[in-house]
């Protein structure tokens, strides 16, 4: 045998690894826009302006160009302030159109579509990470044929702050605890659930922390740890092993993980939404809770989900309208059951208390009600049970399955958007 014949096959690529996912991605998305433009050009609407000019996307728009200190007073007294609106997204609106002829909202869209690619291969690296190639590219299609995908699209937040979150939590997956932190410190300047990924990395590294603690308590402790894993290997078991908050002394080039990485990580994780409060705070003359304050404005807050159940309710005095409040019932229904999924199926920690803290959020927000499937769209790992389900069908089928939702979901987004409220 020659050297050529025994030398080992070069690495696959990320990119390479991850191109299916990102093509099929591509193409779901193509489909939603042109669905999307040929319902508006039916009802004499510009798709573009739906996407980039109308909304959130005016208000990101506007602090990109004329920075803080805009706000609507309304006739009932509800100040509506662009303060609200956290500055990651129209600062790098402004840098584009700073030095290209773009305009900030069409800086804003393009943005968005690769911030859209950038959170796709990001889904897809967690999904792989922990099931299987597969299984993640699974995972990108299900996020991208979700009803409210067409927000994917649009120039809002949503498409960055889940790129930040997704490579966020692969990098604590992996024992990157500097670049974990810094990319939730990001999302953190992104929108206000970026608590969301602080949460993910503060818990993972306690848990880490604990368990090194314990890990320095005997060798009986690592010897029984050994024994578990060749009594699996001897019992034939091939599923995938989740991966756990302590990957950092497991997973290939991140052996020796030093305890001072993981505590540098923690700490820059909440910095960025740390500092923009305490801004607003500064700004508004009411200190660290001002931020608070600006959000009552909007008559946003935190209740606990009784203003959302007042609005379900509510549905319930006719019939026709009874039926809406149903779908809502069984919606929240699907989201609460994907989370039990999840943790039946033992998910990473830090995946389950990231999509916990979106999902109660997004739910037990007294927000706009219209808007939630769209705060839920970060919530990606509640779509892991599904495109597991969607992973073990043969090829055609599960081609046949997303064709079919998707298409289904790119006539729903160009209705939505075609609509009379925001997304």
């Amino acid at each position: 045998m020659t050297d050529l014949e025994t030398r080992p096959a070069p690495p696959e690529s990320a990119l390479r690894r991850a191109a299916p996912a990102l093509l099929g991605y591509a193409a779901v998305r193509a489909l939603g826009l042109l669905a999307l433009i040929l319902w508006s050009a039916a009802r004499d609407k510009s798709a573009y302006t739906l996407l980039t000019a109308r909304w959130d996307s005016l208000w990101y728009t506007r602090v990109a160009e004329l920075g803080y200190g805009y706000e609507v007073r309304l006739p009932n007294g509800d100040v509506h302030s662009n303060l609200a609106f956290f500055p990651l997204l129209p600062w790098l609106e402004r840098g584009i159109a700073a030095v290209t002829p773009l305009s900030a909202a069409d800086a804003g869209f393009v943005v968005s579509l690769l911030a859209s690619l950038a959170a796709a291969w990001g889904v897809f690296a967690v999904a792989d990470h922990v099931y299987g190639r597969r299984a993640g590219v699974c995972a990108v299609l299900v996020w991208a044929i979700l009803p409210v995908g067409i927000v994917q699209s649009m120039a809002y937040s949503e498409s960055l702050f889940t790129a930040l979150a997704a490579w966020s939590l692969y990098a604590v997956l992996t024992g990157r605890w500097v670049t974990a932190g810094a990319l939730a410190s990001l999302a953190g300047l992104t929108r206000p659930v970026g608590l969301a990924v602080v949460a993910a990395v503060w818990v993972a590294g306690i848990v880490a922390f604990r368990r090194d603690r314990a890990a320095t308590g005997g060798p009986s402790s690592g010897r029984r740890r050994s024994a578990a894993r060749h009594g699996s290997a001897a019992a034939g078991e091939r599923a995938p092993e989740p991966v756990t908050e302590d990957s950092d002394r497991r997973a290939p080039g991140t052996a020796g993980a030093r305890p001072l990485f993981r505590a540098l990580g923690m700490l820059l994780a909440p910095l960025g939404a740390a500092a923009y409060v305490l801004w607003v705070g500064q700004h508004t003359g009411k200190g660290p809770l001002g931020y608070l304050d600006v959000q009552a404005g909007w008559r946003n807050g935190f209740d606990g989900g009784y203003a959302f159940a007042r609005f379900v309710g509510e549905k319930f005095t006719s019939f026709p309208s009874a039926l809406a409040g149903v779908g809502l019932i069984v919606g929240v229904g699907l989201v609460v059951w994907l989370y039990v999924v999840g943790v039946r199926q033992r998910q990473p920690l830090p995946l389950l208390v990231y999509a916990g803290v979106v999902t109660a959020l997004a739910l037990c927000a007294s927000s706009y009600f219209g808007s939630k499937p769209r705060l839920l769209l970060p919530a990606f790992p509640l779509l892991f049970p599904l495109a597991l389900a969607l992973s073990r069908l043969r090829t055609s089928r599960s081609a046949l399955v997303v064709g079919g939702i998707a298409l289904a979901s790119a006539v729903y987004g160009a209705f939505w958007l075609n609509g009379s409220g925001p997304p």
